[in-house]
């Protein structure tokens, strides 16, 4: 396929979208920069650069005619985990290897993807069965347990809700993480049935940034070092911002309730 000065423009734009689909959904470094390499070589493009991190894509593409287009993509969110929509830029990224189609169809295509929403109800059901089981595996009662479960429900909808918003993850972890402390704390302090400290391990394990501390390492496994630095120290620190969160609400329960 032979592409007008204007379709590579148009095409490099595509490219950049999907490049950010993948890295604000939860996709690895690598799959990235080979879902970006696979679809301009597939449009004709003799060379493409791709070069990611966890924030910027950079990318340039050369065609045989030595016509060559930079751009770079500034990635504000690339925390979230929406594994439906990785599934979809793979597939079409890989059926553009077999078959090409025009590029209003892969813009159309792209937009699709885009607006693609999580179900809530499957999340919340989620957070629920997961809250509620950690709590039981790390020794809690029944009673915990269920009270775990109703917490999840609040701890998703704030997700949901701040997750909207420009806040940053370090700030979303702790002001829910807090604002749960304080509630699981309150009810804790009436109901003397119930244990603290069981509840929270329930619902902290819907928070903690399990996935992106191991894309981190596996990035750092197969020679994206920088960008799986970076990740991990990210992770560490939305870590301490929920440890913090939890840790100022038992104290100000404690304070409160003494």
């Amino acid at each position: 396929m032979t592409l007008t000065h204007e379709q590579r423009a148009e095409l490099i734009e595509c490219l950049l979208d999907m490049g950010q689909i993948l890295l604000e959904n939860g996709a690895e470094i690598s799959r990235v920069e080979d879902t970006l390499l696979r679809t301009g070589k597939a449009y004709g493009a003799r060379h493409v650069d791709v070069f990611v991190i966890t924030s910027i894509i950079i990318l340039s593409i050369e065609f045989d005619d030595l016509d060559a287009l930079t751009e770079t993509r500034r990635i504000y969110s690339s925390t979230g985990t929406f594994f439906h929509k990785i599934e979809r830029v793979n597939s079409l990224s890989r059926s553009l290897s077999r078959e090409l189609i025009p590029l209003s169809e892969l813009r159309a295509s792209l937009n699709d993807i885009s607006c693609m929403n999580k179900n809530d109800s499957v999340i919340i059901i989620g957070g629920v069965i997961a809250a509620g089981s950690f709590t039981l595996f790390f020794g809690g009662s029944l009673d915990d347990s269920v009270a775990a479960s109703v917490f999840a429900v609040f701890v998703t909808a704030l997700q949901n809700y701040l997750g909207r918003t420009e806040i940053n993850t370090t700030a979303l972890n702790l002001l829910v993480s807090l604002i749960i402390g304080l509630c699981v704390g309150v009810l804790c302090k009436v109901c003397t049935f119930i244990h603290m400290d069981k509840i929270l391990i329930g619902d902290i394990m819907l928070l903690i940034p399990g996935l992106a501390m191991t894309n981190a390492v596996r990035n750092i496994l197969v020679g994206n070092t920088i960008s799986g630095i970076i990740r991990l120290i990210e992770s560490f620190i939305w870590a301490l911002a929920l440890a913090g969160g939890f840790m100022t609400a038992m104290l100000v329960t404690d304070i409160i309730f003494s």
